[in-house]
């Protein structure tokens, strides 16, 4: 099984986004999806992107709690990844798991 990488080597960490907000984790699945943690003057917020299947972003009051949920979104991205990378692609089953997945994680 793969594992999580850091997205682009590592090199958007740090980095100042759009809305001024700061990269503090950016992390890849070799599947195809990425996970980013990032703190901005008011909030939170952690973004995970399965490509072309979904983009969830959900927001938080602390650095600590973000991180924690990170590490738990993780895990269960891994299970909708690899519903969609299975030869016989079920597409009910991997809306199913994107719906629990959504509600797990609102």
């Amino acid at each position: 099984m793969s594992s999580w990488l850091p997205f682009h080597d590592g090199d958007t960490v740090g980095t100042q986004g759009m809305q001024g907000d700061v990269i503090v984790m950016d992390e890849a699945y070799p599947g195809g999806a990425r996970i980013t943690l990032k703190r901005g003057k008011q909030y939170v917020s952690v973004s995970c992107d399965i490509n072309n299947w979904i983009n969830h972003t959900r927001f938080f009051k602390s650095v600590r709690e973000a991180k924690r949920e990170f590490a738990a979104m993780k895990i269960a991205m891994v299970e909708v990844i690899n519903l969609i990378t299975t030869e016989e692609k079920d597409q009910i089953k991997i809306w199913e798991a994107i719906s629990n997945f959504v509600r797990r994680f609102p």
